[in-house]
């Protein structure tokens, strides 16, 4: 739907494209094997059509992808003088340009495979880009030959411009001249005659295999979890196939020749668009300022002076960040007090998703060797994220960094931070409890709120929640149990937290007290929580749902949820924040956390939400809840018919450049209140 909205710049526009294709591509790997299994046994429930009804939605999603593709983007960017290349031969005037960049970039990574059901030489990997070559040799005889496509080591796509004979001003020229975006798939299509010489080609096509993605780990010691997963890691590419991809004009002989080659019988076939890989698209070559985004520089959140420190900030008040609105400077200057400041003698942190080139992990290995206990719980089952996980945690072990790994049964996605810090034989906690993962690269563009606070209550909490962790148990156990007062955690209290709170709404509500309940997430899908939704709907709360992702709960049903509203926001950044309002009589009652109502949530990860007393931070997450909640040009509503359709109305509010502009007023008004 954004890619369509001409409302958007049109590089943008290519970049959702971008991100569908991306999303698709870990549905097949992650979600299809799950439908694929279920439709080998009979069930009753009828839960053995969902594989088919997924398959059918895909298709008719793909259609739509194409149809904006050629008759929306292609001849946009023809009005821009751009010629993207699409399914269209190589035009002689760039025909020397491509032949360069075949034979001075691409061939040296080209392999070729003559396939044949016997050969056990080949593996087709997964999501990896294959053209398909029939070549024949006169007499009725066809052979199937394989090129890799290397789109892993070079761009997917290449901008050339045509050789220009005219004597004009340098700029003019410059102005004028037609450019050309070309696929490497055409690159390396367009020079067969140099791989296969004197031979007659009778078919191309480009095909990619996804595999299943799941990993099987049991439980290992610590010194074992890392080879384990390296070893699972190896395996994932070799997982069974749960779909083939082919373009649309393969003829059935060709087909059904790569499929019994390749062994791909049990393969979901989809005849998907010329080209696959769409994800590669947010590498788009040609950058132009008024086909994208206008620039929104982060708001620095805090303003320091020279002999100020951070921690003693927090020490007089808890601080909130949003980012990527707010800088991420008070977040990685959390980390670096904490590193070389000598009163410090304790860090834990909880590490889900790491940056590449992660400024954090650096900042704590360096407190590490400062001599500092440095304690970290680095989840190395993040899924997509293992082999970054491992390289840092063996980088960090290096460095002295005492490493905590959670058991083969449970995750730890919650996004957590303590410093023990002693001054004259007095100490303090400080805390950085967050939304979303301690990595700078993603706060670019998922927005996120990062509490920083001095609560000791609170932060004693979170200490005896890492001295669990450090047990590594599969489950708490009755000797485990902590008496969680203020925070939220999942496998101890956060279920039964949410239910109370929900429950105090009903019992409002039944006593004609003011009540309500407005969420943000991610995914619903837990039934129980759910559950209470629909009856604190019935009893007359009213509910509004902010959920961006997967969600399992139905608005709008007569009797069941008329007082609940559910809308989604896709815009410029990806909504990942996660909040809970109860209204609780008039005396709002706020949490934020790294969880989710999902499953996996709820009853397999360590997840911490946690409240937010500050009056002033309440406020503030209040107004960004409700400018989303308010938003007429970028959400959409969920309805009873679990149809998406634009929330359009006035005044036009979009939420994401208000919360923008309201992020830069709160920045003025904590620098005047100081001054």
């Amino acid at each position: 739907m954004e890619a369509e909205s001409e409302t958007v710049p049109l590089l943008e526009r290519i970049k959702f494209l971008s991100i569908y294709s991306s999303n698709l591509d870990e549905f097949y790997r992650v979600r299809m094997p799950v439908l694929m299994a279920i439709d080998n046994f009979d069930d009753s429930t009828g839960l053995n059509n969902v594989y088919y009804k997924a398959n059918f939605l895909i298709n008719q999603q793909q259609q739509r992808f194409g149809h904006l593709l050629a008759n929306q983007i292609l001849p946009a960017l023809q009005s821009e003088n751009i010629h993207w290349l699409y399914n269209e031969p190589i035009p002689p005037t760039i025909a020397d340009e491509v032949a360069d960049v075949f034979f001075n970039q691409v061939l040296a990574y080209i392999r070729l495979f003559s396939v044949e059901k016997d050969d056990d030489g080949f593996f087709a990997e997964n999501n990896k880009l294959y053209q398909a070559v029939m070549l024949s040799d006169g007499a009725g005889n066809e052979r199937l030959e394989l090129i890799t496509v290397p789109s892993d080591v070079l761009p997917r796509l290449f901008a050339l411009k045509e050789k220009s004979t005219k004597l004009k001003n340098e700029i003019e020229v410059a102005d004028q001249e037609q450019k050309y975006v070309v696929f490497l798939d055409d690159i390396i299509k367009e020079n067969l005659g140099y791989l296969f010489p004197g031979e007659s080609v009778s078919g191309v096509y480009n095909i990619k295999i996804t595999r299943n993605a799941e990993l099987n780990l049991h439980d290992e010691i610590d010194e074992d979890i890392t080879a384990a997963l390296e070893k699972e890691l190896k395996k994932r590419d070799l997982g069974f196939a749960t779909r083939f991809l082919c373009q649309p004009n393969i003829p059935l002989r060709h087909l059904y020749r790569i499929l019994y080659t390749l062994d791909l019988s049990k393969a979901s076939v989809v005849q998907g668009g010329y080209y696959h890989n769409m994800k590669d698209l947010v590498g788009f070559p040609l950058q132009d300022a008024h086909l994208s985004y206008r620039k929104w520089p982060s708001h620095q959140s805090l303003q320091l002076k020279r002999d100020e420190t951070l921690f003693g900030l927090i020490l007089q008040k808890d601080l909130l960040v949003h980012v990527p609105y707010q800088s991420y400077d008070p977040v990685l200057r959390f980390f670096n007090e904490a590193a070389n400041d000598i009163f410090v003698e304790e860090i834990s942190v909880t590490l889900y998703r790491v940056a590449d080139n992660s400024r954090i992990v650096n900042a704590l290995m360096t407190a590490a060797k400062n001599g500092k206990k440095v304690s970290v719980m680095v989840e190395l089952k993040a899924r997509f994220d293992e082999a970054n996980n491992i390289k840092w945690a063996s980088r960090m072990k290096a460095a002295g960094v005492k490493l905590i790994y959670s058991n083969a049964d449970m995750k730890v996605h919650a996004k957590v931070a303590l410093v023990k810090r002693t001054v004259r034989d007095q100490s303090h906690y400080f805390g950085l409890l967050a939304t979303g993962n301690l990595n700078e690269s993603t706060a670019r563009f998922y927005t996120d709120h990062i509490l920083l606070t001095a609560n000791q209550d609170m932060l004693g909490e979170l200490q005896s929640l890492f001295g669990f962790l450090r047990k590594k148990k599969k489950k708490p156990l009755l000797e485990d149990a902590i008496n969680f007062r203020h925070l939220l955690v999942a496998q101890f209290n956060l279920q039964e937290k949410f239910l109370n709170l929900i429950d105090r709404e009903i019992s409002n509500a039944g006593k004609g007290l003011p009540s309500g309940i407005t969420i943000k997430m991610n995914n619903l899908e837990e039934k129980v929580l759910i559950s209470k939704l629909y009856e604190a709907s019935s009893a007359g709360v009213r509910i509004e749902l902010i959920v961006r992702s997967v969600c399992c709960l139905i608005p709008g049903v007569p009797g069941q949820s008329e007082h609940i509203t559910i809308k989604r926001i896709v815009g410029r950044y990806l909504e990942h924040g996660r909040i809970f309002v109860f209204e609780n009589n008039g005396d709002k009652e706020v949490f934020m956390g790294s969880s989710d109502w999902m499953n996996r949530n709820i009853y397999s990860r360590i997840e911490v939400c946690f409240p937010i007393y500050d009056q002033l931070l309440k406020a503030e997450l209040i107004a960004i809840l409700d400018l989303q909640l308010r938003d007429t040009v970028q959400a959409v509503e969920l309805n009873e018919e679990l149809q998406n359709s634009y929330h359009k109305g006035e005044p036009l509010i979009d939420s994401q450049q208000g919360i923008y502009q309201f992020s830069g007023r709160l920045v003025k008004t904590a620098t005047t209140s100081a001054l």
